[in-house]
């Protein structure tokens, strides 16, 4: 396929198919039971409850830590450079061979000082007199993004609806019932004692403010309340409607933070805060409502699924309890909630304007959340961004850009303090304050390939989109500064002359080496995306010194003595360790060095390493097994991984758990779905790569192959019927299936020419024309 130096196209395929979470009764637990409603920078949790409506609310820049924390806060960066503390355990992984992570870390770790947490806004409650309560559901339509609980109480219907508006930036929350004069209620705003806070309510607008006891970070919500009919009281921390028709909400949130090193502040949120209310509040809820449904329509609706599900008739909790495997039409409905949910999740949590989904979204109860709700970049962070090109919500990478183009100023001191070379940086962990630098965690602290691996979504978005300016403005400058890194750190071993990573981490799993696999095989991938790039952009000076490096670099692909893909340099692999980590796999996915098409034996040998590791593992690590059976083309394998994550590393609310719950492996398992319809990493679109024998007949439309091109397609009896390639490119494009081993027809949407394909039985290559479509239908 054409890959090079093009420019993109839009396009959207409209599904009018409700999705649906619902329950009958209210949750009792924030975590297990809540329904998450967002739009990027606000998220808020929809509960139900009947006489207590708790709404916690989340704005995703409300961290302590930081600039300004009373711990102090230094990036996880020394004053001193550390590169002599670097180089003395080098030389003694050259000695030694190994070294236990306690001894680096007490070597090259550093105690954190004001990393932070990220924290909850604050809790608005609603509160209730109903008695008498039957036949009430809650429900989050996936298809809207708009949460709604609705019960009868003395034999009145009551209805909520809740949603968050992207366009307007508000949550905005609707009350009715089926009778006049029967809304009634007090609301008001709590927020946690670790703040100052002064609440004033005017008019039916209640605002509070203040700010954090840590660092200073100034924050503001508020709350605008409205009613049709009745009355409206103003106490002095609530405000209070009786006997009104209906009723409505408008509540927003901002901090005074700023992406902005060092200092990351910005203005007072006074004003934006206000100018948000105000403006809502003119356009007027029909008109939110509209604006809301509409902007998420255009980005969800892109992607529909079809695999012989029939509408369930159980609530989520008991449908997701009485999940079997995928062999029903109700398991099938839950595998295609949960796709779709996945993409929900994503549009919900990363909007442009805002930080990148962290570890729980933009969800988060807590004060001290577990691993600080913050960015791990040693795959999780990575991996919440797997599904966004891949299922056709491309936007929602620009939040993951802006934030890795702020970590780069602080990473060049990370680069220079920490391994004494030029270029950026990073190593296990960050959070919004620029922490680029290193804890103390002995497993869990070194990992200086992440640059390297964040650096790759770049140039998958170039791939996917054919975005030169993107290429050249905003991904080549990122990726050749994290190159620089590698053409001075690599270190050659005592044993070798090829180019090493060292000291090297398989992340937590087992020592220190000299060159461990995944290691090799990031930095193999960076400097040859990277090399792509140059040549596209014609920097050929450049491109020259990676081609230099390339051909000494070791790529940390090797078979071991029982036929094992080796996680080390060294074969020490033992086949009955089921280490929930696969770290040694990453060439196979989401790197695409190995590939059972174009490299059969490593694919080999990357399967037996995968399944000496067992099926079992974390949510998230699930997620990853599902996508490297799918690469494995493996479809009943990748499945068998989705009904074990299903059944066992998911909540009644269909969030992943680690445990605890960490988003991550909702956006893995989404992308592994559609890993298993389509893939295009070996410069071919191949067409349901590895379909699971329980999807036989079905239907997708809408996914993404890299080239810029829209695949829609429809199945029977496990085999391609028909597919619709639509090109934004000019130029060849080749597609694999097994459809070409038959008769079939291939020609033009717009006016059925017949075109020609030259095929030999598995891959066919055509010459795509930009802005058309092309059908290949089985004869």
């Amino acid at each position: 396929m054409a890959f090079l130096c093009h420019f993109p196209s839009a396009g959207a395929i409209a599904t009018d198919t409700p999705l649906l979470l619902w329950y009958d009764r209210p949750a009792s637990d924030w975590e297990r039971e809540g329904l998450p409603i967002g739009n990027g920078a606000l998220g808020a949790m929809i509960q139900g409850g009947v006489n207590l409506d708790l709404i916690q609310f989340n704005e995703k820049t409300l961290w302590t830590g930081g600039p300004g924390s009373r711990e102090g806060y230094d990036f996880g960066v020394p004053e001193k450079s550390a590169v002599a503390q670097l180089k003395q355990v080098q030389k003694q992984l050259a000695q030694q061979g190994s070294l236990q992570p306690e001894a680096v870390a007490q070597q090259l770790g550093r105690k954190a000082i004001g990393y932070g947490n990220y924290q909850s806004f604050g809790d608005l409650s609603l509160s209730f007199s109903h008695r008498n309560v039957s036949h009430y559901k809650r429900e989050l339509d996936i298809s809207r993004a708009v949460a709604r609980i609705s019960y009868e109480a003395d034999g009145v219907r009551y209805t909520r609806e809740y949603f968050a508006s992207y366009p307007d930036n508000v949550l905005v929350i609707r009350l009715t019932a089926n009778q006049p004069g029967q809304i009634g209620f007090t609301a008001n705003i709590n927020v946690p004692d670790n703040r100052s806070k002064k609440t004033s309510i005017k008019k039916g607008r209640l605002t509070i403010a203040g700010a954090l006891n840590d660092n200073g970070l100034r924050y503001e919500a508020q709350l605008q309340v409205f009613a049709e009919g009745g009355q409206r009281e103003d106490d002095k921390n609530s405000i209070t409607i009786t006997n009104a028709d209906a009723a409505w909400l408008l509540l927003t949130a901002a901090t005074d933070y700023a992406q902005h090193y060092p200092h990351y502040r910005g203005k007072n949120p006074h004003t934006l805060v206000q100018q948000r209310i105000n403006r809502a509040a003119k356009k007027g809820y029909t008109k939110l409502q509209a604006a809301h449904e509409a902007d998420y329509r255009l980005l969800f609706d892109r992607v529909s699924l079809d695999i012989g599900q029939q509408a369930p008739t159980l609530p989520t909790d008991r449908l997701l309890a009485e999940y079997k495997g995928g062999n029903s039409a109700a398991d099938r409905a839950l595998e295609v909630l949960y796709f779709q949910y996945g993409r929900y999740l994503l549009i919900a949590s990363s909007r442009s304007g805002s930080l990148p989904a962290n570890l729980q979204g933009v969800w988060n109860n807590s004060a001290t959340p577990p691993w600080n709700a913050d960015y791990h970049v040693n795959i999780n962070l990575q991996m919440n961004y797997w599904l966004a090109e891949q299922t056709n919500l491309s936007e929602a990478t620009y939040p993951l850009f802006d934030f890795i183009d702020s970590l780069v100023e602080p990473g060049r001191q990370s680069a220079k303090m920490l391994l004494g070379v030029d270029g950026w940086t990073l190593f296990l962990n960050t959070n919004i304050w620029g922490f680029t630098g290193v804890i103390d965690w002995p497993t869990a602290f070194w990992q200086p390939e992440a640059a390297a691996w964040l650096a790759q979504h770049y140039y998958e978005h170039y791939l996917f989109t054919v975005d030169v300016n993107f290429l050249r403005q905003r991904a080549y400058p990122v990726m050749k500064e994290a190159a620089r890194v590698w053409l001075q750190a690599l270190y050659r071993g005592p044993d070798s002359n090829q180019l090493l990573v060292s000291p090297s981490y398989s992340p937590e799993h087992g020592p220190f080496v000299i060159g461990a696999s995944m290691s090799q095989q990031i930095v193999y991938d960076l400097l040859r995306n990277t090399r792509d790039a140059a040549q596209c952009l014609g920097d050929s000076f450049f491109k020259s010194q990676l081609v230099d490096v390339l051909d000494q670099l070791d790529p940390g692909i090797r078979v071991g003595s029982w036929g094992q893909l080796q996680e080390w340099r060294q074969d020490l692999d033992d086949p009955d360790d089921q280490h929930r980590h696969v770290s040694h796999l990453y060439a196979l996915h989401p790197g695409n060095q190995i590939s059972p098409i174009t490299t059969p034996k490593l694919a080999v040998a990357a399967k037996k390493s995968l399944s000496s590791r067992g099926d079992g593992g974390t949510g998230w690590s699930k997620a990853w097994k599902i996508n490297l059976w799918a690469r494995l083309l493996d479809g009943d394998h990748a499945h068998r991984l989705l009904a074990e994550q299903l059944k066992e590393s998911t909540l009644p609310n269909l969030w992943d758990t680690h445990p605890p719950f960490q988003i991550d492996g909702n956006f893995g398992a989404t992308a592994g779905i559609a890993e298993m319809l389509v893939q295009s990493q070996n410069n071919e679109v191949h067409l349901l790569p590895a379909l699971p024998s329980t999807w036989s007949t079905g239907s997708v439309q809408g996914l993404r192959a890299r080239g810029d091109i829209t695949v829609s397609m429809q199945w029977s009896d496990g085999k391609l019927k028909q597919a619709t390639l639509s090109n934004g490119q000019s130029g060849p494009v080749a597609v694999r299936t097994d459809l070409l081993k038959q008769k079939f027809k291939f020609s033009e949407v717009s006016s059925g020419r017949v075109v020609e394909l030259d095929t030999d039985g598995q891959q066919a290559v055509y010459t795509a024309k930009a802005g058309r479509s092309y059908l290949l239908t089985a004869l």
